[in-house]
């Protein structure tokens, strides 16, 4: 297997405002070709870091290079080599879907067919729609479509599917893995752990400005050293069981590698073990043991989430 070539180097990088460091010295590599995710919650400093390598800001500290370049000395370079969808794009709405994407690709020097590109973006039946009448999920393709224009190495796609009902967010998934199969570099920012696994290649996870995990989405889940997850809530009889009395029974499980409580339910435990039958029985005969009531019990496999909440005490949802 041919060694991968790094496309984009950050190191360093950072960003204040005032006193709040937004992005505090992050540092990865992406390779050609592949699906980077950024994941993280809300304000975790994804955008931020996503908006500095595009030259869109400046870093207060740090370096980004895209394909060789450097997005504060040749950012006029940079901007050839990437296309760029924002997480909030603004669009001329009164204009139709082929007079927008006429006008984006003539901003460049070169730029790809523009019907195939509508096809691609399975827009060709919305080529004469004002942009005020699509949907959101069509809106959302046309800016995608507009950041492939001009054929660009690498893709930046912010926080893509936020907003959009599930039917919507499958169509654009499918979206971006063609773009892969085309051989396209994408950095992908998201905060739904589902769409970082199933698209991404790599994962850099990201909490309060800082890189705290970067792997492939299996090495991250792996990382946790528990197969599966058991969710439920204990209750006594007449009422809810004090915290200290739960954790003193939940640590005395045979096979449970870890016991979390969620940051927002504290009668919501969650234990994570690779012996799922071992643990379940002994959680239901310690649990009768005392009169202790289980509720809302579930068991999965670990995921994302939960190497989220192992690193940091907190979901995705609640961060």
């Amino acid at each position: 297997m041919a060694e991968a070539q790094t496309v984009i180097e950050v190191k360093g990088l950072m960003k204040k405002y005032g006193d709040f460091t937004a992005v505090n010295g992050v540092d990865f590599e992406v390779y050609r070709g592949e699906v980077f995710g950024l994941l993280g919650p809300n304000g975790a400093g994804k955008t931020t870091t996503m908006e500095m390598i595009e030259g869109l800001r400046r870093p207060d500290g740090g370096t980004a290079r895209v394909a060789g370049f450097d997005t504060q000395t040749d950012l006029r370079k940079v901007k050839q080599v990437i296309g760029v969808q924002l997480q909030s794009t603004s669009l001329f709405e009164l204009l139709k879907v082929r007079e927008i994407v006429r006008m984006y690709a003539s901003f460049y020097p070169e730029s790809v067919p523009i019907e195939p590109l509508l096809d691609d973006m399975i827009l060709r039946e919305k080529v004469n729609d004002r942009v005020k009448n699509l949907s959101g999920g069509q809106k959302q393709r046309l800016a995608i479509a507009l950041a492939l224009v001009n054929d660009p190495q690498v893709v930046f796609l912010d926080e893509p599917t936020t907003g959009l009902d599930p039917q919507a967010r499958r169509t654009l998934w499918d979206i971006v893995l063609r773009l892969k199969e085309q051989g396209k570099t994408i950095v992908l920012s998201t905060h739904y752990m589902e769409e970082a696994h199933v698209l991404c290649d790599r994962i850099c996870l990201m909490d309060s400005g800082q890189v705290i995990a970067l792997d492939t989405p299996r090495s991250l889940v792996s990382s946790l050293q528990s197969d599966s997850a058991i969710e439920f809530r204990l209750t006594e009889e007449e009422g809810g069981l004090p915290e200290a009395q739960a954790r003193e029974l939940l640590d005395q499980l045979r096979s449970v590698r870890e016991v979390k409580q969620a940051d927002l339910r504290k009668d919501v435990f969650v234990l994570y073990t690779d012996q799922l039958q071992a643990s379940l029985i002994d959680l239901i005969q310690r649990a009768e043991a005392g009169g202790w009531r289980i509720i809302d019990l579930q068991t999965r496999t670990a995921t994302l989430e939960d190497v989220f909440i192992h690193m940091t005490g907190k979901s995705l949802r609640e961060a």
